[in-house]
């Protein structure tokens, strides 16, 4: 199990977002992975219902594709994540800083998808002005922010995070709860969970994954206290040497 300090002194923002974030990766299927999300995602936030002020995202990462379809409908982000240079390299794309990662062709295929190309450098500058604060956060912990105490949030959304994070079963139900605090009543958890993957690798380094089947995932949102609303798992059938990842579950709940 990749332990939290080896994220904090080890994972590199920069080597991550080049293997499995650029559209231009020349290994065939490289960004088909993303694809799949971004087109999930996109189906879960055309949900009824999915909308409101807050959204908070649990483990961004260094990522902002899973916000992309989602800046639409809520007016306030907050992202948070364990390690800090991840937190650091969004920051440096939220203020469209110099040596930023260049997201600028996934935004064009998001806005293709809510069917309108041209609309992607207004879609940037509507995430980076909703995107309100960017803070540490342990899924681990009863209070995943603490000492810092957030509003209630009208959604969560979690992407490929609690099976990096989480050791054993029982973990992760943990970690739901633990995440399940931070909602309003009646708000919304829209997760991207991988399936049957045991680890994923760039730059020479292999980090650990929660091996997890769909009724596991669904389980343990109920047993959180949430009631699944959608859930689709998705095969995943490229051949793909960094990962051994056998499917995508899509999964909206409601608290």
């Amino acid at each position: 199990f990749t332990e939290a300090e080896f994220y904090q002194q080890n994972f590199d923002p920069r080597e991550y977002l080049k293997e499995y974030y650029s559209m231009s990766n020349s290994r065939e299927g490289a960004s088909e992975f993303m694809m799949q999300n971004l087109r999930n995602l996109h189906k879960m936030f055309s949900l009824d219902g999915l909308r409101g002020d807050i959204l908070i995202d649990v483990g961004c990462g260094p990522t902002i594709y899973q916000l992309l379809s989602a800046c639409e409908h809520f007016q306030e982000i907050i992202a948070l994540d364990y390690t800090d240079q991840n937190r650091r390299e969004l920051e440096k794309w939220l203020k469209n800083e110099a040596g930023a990662f260049d997201w600028e062709p996934v935004v064009k295929y998001v806005c293709e998808l809510e069917g309108d190309r041209e609309k992607w450098a207004e879609k940037q500058e509507k995430l980076r002005k909703k995107v309100k604060q960017v803070l540490k956060c342990d899924v681990t912990k009863a209070n995943p922010t603490g000492p810092v105490s957030l509003p209630p949030a009208d959604c969560i959304v979690s992407t490929l995070c609690l099976e990096g994070a989480c050791k054993d079963l029982a973990t992760f139900r943990n970690a739901l709860r633990n995440i399940s605090t931070l909602l309003k009543p009646g708000g919304h958890l829209v997760m991207v969970t991988a399936l049957g993957d045991t680890y994923y690798t760039f730059n020479n380094q292999a980090f650990s994954c929660l091996c997890l089947q769909k009724h596991e995932v669904e389980e343990a949102v109920v047993a959180a206290g949430f009631e699944v609303k959608f859930s689709e798992a998705q095969p995943y059938v490229v051949d793909d040497d960094r990962m051994d990842l056998k499917g995508v579950l899509s999964l909206v709940a409601r608290r």
